[in-house]
């Protein structure tokens, strides 16, 4: 069983950076495909970007391709969203989530409580 905790969330000007990390618990981070969906108040959780076990492979969705970037670094048991150009619409409960690699939540087995970003216009 995997335990996922996030960070780096915050309050950013639209235009602005954040980098989020989670961090892993369990014994088995590095035979997991890793992901980060978000959720804003009134919607749905949806998928954001998600990386491969240990190849490197990435996923990400049409809305932050470009301007997000995900890594991993087995050795630290950690995952991090490298997040650039922010949009008020970024703002969401970012989540990470552990599983097989996919763009659906019913590809992930494991989720962190969620840390929050808040980009203001």
């Amino acid at each position: 069983q995997e335990q996922l905790v996030e960070s780096g969330g915050g309050l950013v000007q639209a235009g602005g950076s954040l980098r989020l990390a989670c961090a892993a618990s369990g014994r088995a981070f590095s035979a997991f495909a890793m992901g980060w969906f978000r959720q804003a108040p009134g919607k749905e959780r949806e998928f954001v970007a998600a990386i491969s076990r240990s190849v490197g492979a990435t996923l990400y969705a049409a809305s932050v391709k470009g301007r997000f970037t995900i890594s991993r670094d087995n050795a630290k048991n950690t995952v991090s969203l490298q997040m650039n150009s922010l949009k008020p619409e970024d703002t969401a409960l970012y989540y990470c989530a552990a599983g097989q690699l996919g763009t659906y939540r019913a590809n992930y087995d494991y989720w962190g409580q969620g840390t929050q970003v808040t980009v203001a216009s």
